[in-house]
């Protein structure tokens, strides 16, 4: 029972603290809420960037193009072959039909062209496989397989050797996308959490002649830096709650905009459905750094 009468104490002296010290409450507020903005921001560019990336990644593809000698069974044989690759994601046989319809739409304004193409009489077009990954750097050995498979008599082209210079610019582009978002984060989080330890210490500097007074009635450790550790982690959570409300205030009005900006990215959509990874990442960010700020800045005050 005095373990919890001493816990209710040292709550009821850090609400007292933090309702007091209107000045420095706010300005810890401020920061704070800021700085869950901040991570908040960096989770919301990790979900664009990946949108982007997504995209991008969608658009790589190669294409293996067979002989007319190549009989449409053999073509469906080694898309099924190719299906059960766990690199690849999509495969789509296009017949030569397919392939001079898409020709013809393609160049419907180029009279030039579609002249030729009568000119020839046959469809010079061939039969093809495009192949989609998961990943850039699965396509060499997608490629690999395919001019060593028992295919290989009947393909004409695999065109990854043409397009390898492209795929690997835009892997290497994603890769640094990627490093640069956490080096940014990991660079941000350090100033953020230096700018609320020192606004945090100004706040309890203010509590100075307070705390030797405490020392001097001989208030143990517990009871000198809790009530700065509780003030901490209300700044936290009301940081929390003020940055959810702003959030679902102004949402609705900025996400359109965002989303005509950002290429179709349902910025509102991505928010509500990661809302609870987002709210435990602001409580677990916003207590931590509250706790944290709050012991290193009350720590010389305590005793050995």
């Amino acid at each position: 029972m005095s373990i919890l009468l001493s816990f209710r104490r040292i709550f009821a002296s850090g609400w007292k603290m933090f309702i007091r010290d209107r000045s420095s409450t706010g300005a810890a507020l401020l920061v704070m809420t800021i700085v869950l903005m901040l991570v908040s921001g960096w989770f919301m560019l990790e979900g664009v960037s990946e949108f982007f990336l997504k995209n991008l990644q969608d658009r790589i593809d190669i294409s293996t193009y067979f002989k007319d000698s190549a009989t449409e069974a053999q073509i469906l044989q080694l898309k099924d072959e190719l299906a059960k690759f766990p690199e690849v994601k999509e495969v789509d046989y296009i017949s030569k039909e397919d392939a001079l319809n898409k020709f013809v739409a393609t160049h419907k304004e180029d009279q030039l062209i579609l002249r030729s193409l009568d000119a020839l009489g046959d469809n010079p077009l061939l039969a093809s496989l495009s192949i989609k990954a998961w990943a850039p750097e699965s396509f060499e050995k997608i490629s690999t397989f395919l001019e060593a498979s028992s295919f290989a008599p009947v393909i004409e082209n695999v065109d990854y050797r043409d397009r390898a210079p492209v795929i690997e610019r835009i892997a290497k582009f994603m890769a640094n996308i990627r490093n640069g978002i956490l080096v940014v984060s990991m660079g941000g989080s350090i100033v953020v959490f230096l700018v609320l330890f020192n606004t945090i210490r100004l706040a309890i500097s203010h509590s100075k002649e307070e705390i030797e007074v405490m020392r001097l009635v001989g208030a143990s450790n517990l009871f000198i830096g809790g009530p700065f550790i509780v003030q901490g982690i209300l700044v936290g959570l009301i940081a929390m709650f003020i940055l959810f409300l702003l959030s679902f205030l102004s949402l609705p009005f900025i996400a359109p905009r965002l989303e005509a900006a950002l290429g179709g990215f349902n910025f509102f959509s991505y928010f509500t459905d990661h809302l609870f990874l987002i709210l435990g990442l602001q409580a677990a960010v916003g207590i931590g750094l509250g706790i944290l700020s709050s012991f290193l800045a009350i720590r010389k005050y305590l005793r050995a």
